[in-house]
């Protein structure tokens, strides 16, 4: 009963609450998830994103992408703090129809298929996340992210590669790249 409720939830939440934004199939959303954008969210298939977890810049989510709990992906220039005369808490921010300040230029955030944000990660605007990386837990993402490797720490560097061997991450790649393949076929029959 409880598997019915969830998915309920979630199909209310693509088809109605979020119905603006392109999320694909096998979107899960834990509870208190907010996702607002100024121009564009778009979601692969297969996307979890955990309970208190928040989008709130344009982004660009791949296939396969899980987003611990708590993680947010938010602007950096979302409060114009350099209007003279005019407090922060006043000033114009993204929000305002108008807006054309830095965060507008800053492009969409990405994040490639395969990636794991680990618990209260922070991504911040216009970053990019290559496929397969893996953010470890807590981190401030503000700089683009290699594929296939893991971040971490405040602010996020480099901590390894994924995997131990560059053959095991082609291998990845390739089996992923056929499986992937054989759903599209699957799916061009089937209409």
């Amino acid at each position: 009963m409880i598997s019915i409720i969830k998915k309920l939830r979630d199909i209310y939440l693509v088809a109605v609450k979020w119905r603006k934004y392109e999320i694909g199939p096998g979107f899960h959303a834990g509870r208190r998830v907010r996702i607002w954008a100024k121009h564009t969210i778009k979601i692969g298939r297969d996307f979890y994103i955990g309970r208190d977890s928040q989008i709130e810049s344009d982004c660009i989510i791949g296939d396969f992408v899980i987003f611990g709990n708590k993680v947010a992906v938010v602007g950096r220039y979302d409060h114009h703090y350099q209007q003279v005369g005019v407090p922060i808490r006043h000033a114009m921010e993204i929000r305002d129809q108008d807006y054309n300040w830095k965060g507008v230029e800053s492009g969409p955030t990405m994040i490639g298929d395969d990636v794991w944000v680990g618990y209260g990660s922070i991504i911040m605007s216009g970053v990019h996340i290559g496929n397969g990386a893996i953010i470890a837990a807590g981190s401030l993402v503000v700089k683009d992210v290699e594929p296939y490797a893991i971040y971490g720490g405040v602010p996020a560097k480099k901590l390894k590669d994924r995997f131990s061997t560059l053959e095991d991450q082609v291998e990845h790649a390739r089996i992923l790249s056929e499986r992937d393949g054989r759903k599209i076929v699957k799916k061009q029959k089937e209409h």
